[in-house]
């Protein structure tokens, strides 16, 4: 049983500000070992409930925020950017029997701690097929065309409730309770790591590839907060313009669905000046 971890941080275990999950920062800094813990919980419960191969993906930012040092030895970390998959890398060479959600958040233009999606503040909404996606949900969409379920989904109280629309039989595991976006009731590293690590012991049960997703076209719209961006967003082969800050693409596969969604946001982000947006 082959495990794959996509680490993300927003979620993570006392992250509820910007400075906590940006790195460089002094915040940043102090919550990298709490981060790794929550990793290192889902880590020891998959082994726990019968994995052979645990790897884990860091999917936040930099891609440089996990203490390998600290890191469970029975563990490989794939660590870094510039990714064919991001966040999910490695589930496309088709050996992930079981993939876990650790740190994840809810959508941009949703309540939820640090809620984005991709980009911290510029987009607004992220839709597929008319449903608002998390990273989560469109994640979840690319994995299930290589047949790999979600096993595992951690982050605050609210990305447990959107994890039901993607992923309802694996188990969740709230690490806080939303306040606002830039609040929340935190509970203690131990107590979420003992949490991670009993749920990802009952989430290695369901690690066993299926049948991947049949290929269909996916409508993927992205809505931001100024005009310009959507303009920028056009550049992108295949990206039209459907409103004012909307814009809209059809994708084969969600694999290529993603891969414009990264090239999208990459243009954009830099379109974004410093004080007006």
């Amino acid at each position: 049983m082959k495990i794959l971890i996509s680490a993300d941080m927003e979620g993570a275990t006392g992250v509820t500000w910007p400075a906590d999950c940006l790195p460089g920062r002094p915040e940043w800094q102090r919550l990298r070992p709490v981060f790794t813990s929550d990793v290192n919980a889902a880590i020891a419960g998959f082994f726990d409930g019968g994995a052979d191969q645990v790897v884990v993906n860091e999917a936040h930012m930099t891609m440089r925020n996990l203490l390998i040092e600290q890191l469970d030895d029975r563990a490989e970390l794939l660590t870094g950017r510039h990714k064919e998959l991001g966040m999910v890398e490695g589930v496309q060479r088709g050996d992930i029997d079981g993939i876990a959600f650790v740190g994840y958040h809810c959508a941009a233009g949703a309540e939820g701690v640090l809620a984005h999606t991709y980009l911290g503040s510029c987009i607004t909404g992220v839709f597929v097929d008319g449903v608002r996606a998390s990273e989560g949900l469109l994640n979840s969409l690319v994995v299930a065309e290589y047949g790999t379920p979600v096993v595992l989904v951690t982050g605050d109280d609210l990305t447990c409730v959107d994890a039901r629309q993607y992923a309802p039989q694996a188990p969740a595991v709230a690490v806080k309770d939303h306040v606002s976006r830039h609040a929340a009731i935190c509970r203690t590293p131990a107590r979420t790591a003992a949490d991670i690590r009993s749920a990802a012991a009952r989430g290695a049960v369901l690690a066993a590839r299926h049948e991947p997703a049949p290929p269909r076209d996916r409508v993927i719209e992205v809505e931001f907060d100024a005009e310009h961006l959507a303009g920028s967003a056009t550049f992108v082969p295949g990206v039209e313009q459907t409103g004012p800050r909307r814009v809209a693409y059809t994708a084969p596969t969600m694999y290529e669905g993603i891969r414009c969604f990264k090239a999208l946001t990459t243009l954009v982000s830099n379109a974004v000046e410093e004080w007006y947006g």
